[in-house]
């Protein structure tokens, strides 16, 4: 996988065409400024009851996207990330139809997990209390099936997601198909979707245990069998991000989204340069994805610091909430049938208050940042958030997941903030100082000092956070050049 900026975006959100026209507009207008796509969910329903992340056939395209074909041909010339949603299954796929006609008579009864095959001898509070929760209520759902019983089902997300047995050998050859599938399409890298969950063990919390560890290292082993790489999806306190880091080929940085906030907020470099000392060189960097912004990834756990404090995160809170007006606070918590309870909801863009120069700030600690770098597609927009599109859905991670047809798109791709954002991506794809070591220092308190070298090649990036202002600098044909304005950062092409 290449060593540049990678988009992560749905097919149908940025103009017309599905798969090939996203194709055509990274090879066209966005051509050099991405290495690499996330194709968030393209199955077989991509507009299910989650996005996309409750897939009724997970081996099949939505025709209403394009096919296989598609995704080969974007894979011949950019790196793409795919899915393995490892955790569930549609309500609606044909698995489970059979399952709920057929009840235990069914072929695929052992692909799906009941209460019962985790909890034999029945649960008392403290069991369930103990349970890592992503929503409020209980991770369970009755169902009758045709054989007239009526099992409790695991739904660790919603009750149209019908939680798999990971165990189970139909569950393994189930998940073993979907991998021959993306393999077969050239897909570059498999990220393991809310893997975390995916282990049920009596007795804990049912989320990261060593349990889930071993699962992680077995499909992991099967990715790579099929020449792909392994992304790990984990929200959680950020010491579990460095210990999965240290098992698989990369992990996210979902730490970063809020410690750069924290910067430009409180105009203190500190716990941003102590997190950039230590984050795993391994990963995938964000400031945003379609889900929201995570505050859980820099909170305490226990005995265990947070890299914010409780304080520290509530302030943040309430200045994002400040920054977009209120809009953030109608679409965050119990306010918008939120499945994350631990994240805001909200565009990067309007998280800072549509302040452009403070947006492309950000963005140039994220491309300085250890790993590649992701962007998504509003983030690529400097989309402000869709309070129209939530209006109308309820759903409050809808406030940062906006619709493109191919004459708004045209209208945003030509803003100078998007531009500028497109050429400092082409920085970061085409220096080879990134290649290279890192180093991060707080020369004074307000500044940061990000560093890469690679034998001659350098580039550097500043940022006073006291009064906003930057400095790049990087090296070329033996000599140092210095910007301190946006246009001044040349592509590299």
């Amino acid at each position: 996988m290449r060593n540049g900026v990678q988009l992560i975006t749905y097919a149908d959100r940025l103009g017309t065409g599905g798969i090939a026209g996203l194709h055509r507009l990274l090879s066209g207008p966005l051509s050099g400024v991405f290495t690499g796509v996330h194709l968030l969910p393209f199955f077989e329903p991509f507009d299910g009851a989650d996005a996309g992340f409750d897939p009724i056939d997970h081996t099949r395209v939505d025709p209403r996207l394009g096919g296989w074909g598609d995704v080969a041909a974007l894979a011949a010339d950019h790196d793409v990330t795919a899915d393995l949603i490892a955790n569930h299954i549609s309500d609606q796929s044909r698995e489970f139809r059979d399952y709920r006609e057929q009840g235990e008579a069914s072929r695929y009864a052992g692909l799906f997990l009941t209460f019962d095959k985790v909890f034999p001898n029945g649960a008392d509070e403290t069991d369930l209390a103990t349970i890592y929760r992503p929503r409020p209520g209980a991770p369970f759902t009755r169902v009758t099936l045709g054989d007239g019983s009526r099992p409790l089902m695991w739904t660790t997300f919603t009750e149209r997601q019908i939680d798999i047995d990971v165990r189970d050998p139909a569950a393994r050859a189930y998940l073993g198909r979907i991998l021959d599938r993306l393999a077969g399409a050239g897909i570059s890298q498999v990220r393991l979707d809310a893997i975390g969950y995916a282990v049920k063990t009596p007795g804990t919390s049912c989320f990261m245990t060593p349990d889930t560890f071993e699962l992680i290292d077995e499909l992991s082993a099967e990715i790579h069998q099929r020449a792909m790489k392994a992304l790990v999806e984990i929200h959680g306190h950020h010491q579990q991000q460095i210990e999965v880091a240290s098992r698989v080929d990369r992990v996210y940085d979902f730490a970063l989204p809020a410690l750069v906030l924290h910067s430009l907020f409180t105009k203190s470099s500190t716990a941003l340069r102590r997190w950039l000392e230590i984050s795993p060189r391994n990963a995938v960097t964000v400031l945003d994805t379609h889900d929201g912004i995570g505050v859980v990834d820099v909170a305490g756990s226990g005995d265990r610091p947070g890299l914010l404090s409780d304080d520290q995160i509530d302030c943040l809170v309430e200045e994002i909430h400040l920054a977009t007006s209120g809009e953030s606070r109608q679409a965050t918590g119990t306010a918008a049938s939120n499945l994350d309870l631990y994240q805001v909801n909200t565009t990067y863009f309007s998280a800072l208050g549509h302040d452009e120069h403070r947006y492309l700030l950000a963005r140039l600690i994220q491309f300085f940042s250890p790993g590649i770098p992701q962007v998504y597609y509003a983030g690529l927009l400097a989309a402000p958030n869709d309070m129209e599109l939530l209006a109308r859905s309820g759903v409050g991670r809808d406030i940062n997941r906006p619709y493109y047809n191919d004459d708004d798109l045209a209208e945003e791709l030509a803003r100078p903030v998007v531009r500028r954002l497109g050429r400092l991506a082409r920085f970061r794809n085409n220096h080879a100082a990134f290649g290279g070591r890192f180093t991060a220092a707080e020369p004074e308190p307000g500044r940061l000092s990000l560093q890469w070298t690679n034998g001659p090649d350098r580039a550097a990036a500043e940022i006073n956070f006291n009064d906003m202002s930057f400095t790049v600098g990087w090296s070329t044909k033996g000599k140092t050049v210095i910007a301190g304005t946006w246009d001044d950062i040349p592509a590299l092409d």
